[in-house]
């Protein structure tokens, strides 16, 4: 899974969240514990929809007072399978390397591009934020 930072960095440069099952979210504010996750999911946490916004609301919550909680305020952590479906046609490999790092390649502009990371999810987030800017200048 990758950091609040990563994420924050991919949310900031304009990538979209649609809240669905299995999703995973930190909730952004002092009164959360900045590493406390929540997932999406049909029984507890549904996403929905109203003319003002998206909220995720809380179904059944016994442990504290927390009904809903604006999209707005809630920090997607995409998973690796997301990151890969969003970066669609410029993807080309994962691969391993020797170190235990983990190698993304895109292609875009005509050229290969390698992103490197710790985790494969990290190493997919960087490439994905790459093609985001530079979509952005066309």
């Amino acid at each position: 899974m990758i950091g609040s930072s990563l994420a924050r960095q991919l949310r900031d440069a304009g990538l979209e969240w649609h809240p669905a099952p299995g999703d995973f979210f930190r909730i952004e504010g002092p009164e959360f514990a900045s590493d406390e996750t929540f997932t999406v999911s049909d029984m507890t946490i549904e996403p929905h929809e109203f003319d003002t916004g998206t909220i995720l609301g809380f179904n059944g919550t016994t442990e504290w007072a927390l009904d809903s909680v604006a999209l707005e305020q809630a920090l997607w952590l995409p998973r690796e399978d997301q990151l890969r479906e969003r970066l669609g046609g410029a993807f080309r490999a994962l691969t391993a390397r020797p170190d235990g790092a983990w190698r993304v390649t895109t292609h875009s502009g005509g050229a290969d591009h390698d992103f490197e990371a710790a985790d494969a999810a990290s190493a997919y987030a960087f490439a994905l934020l790459a093609l985001i800017d530079v979509t952005a200048l066309r």
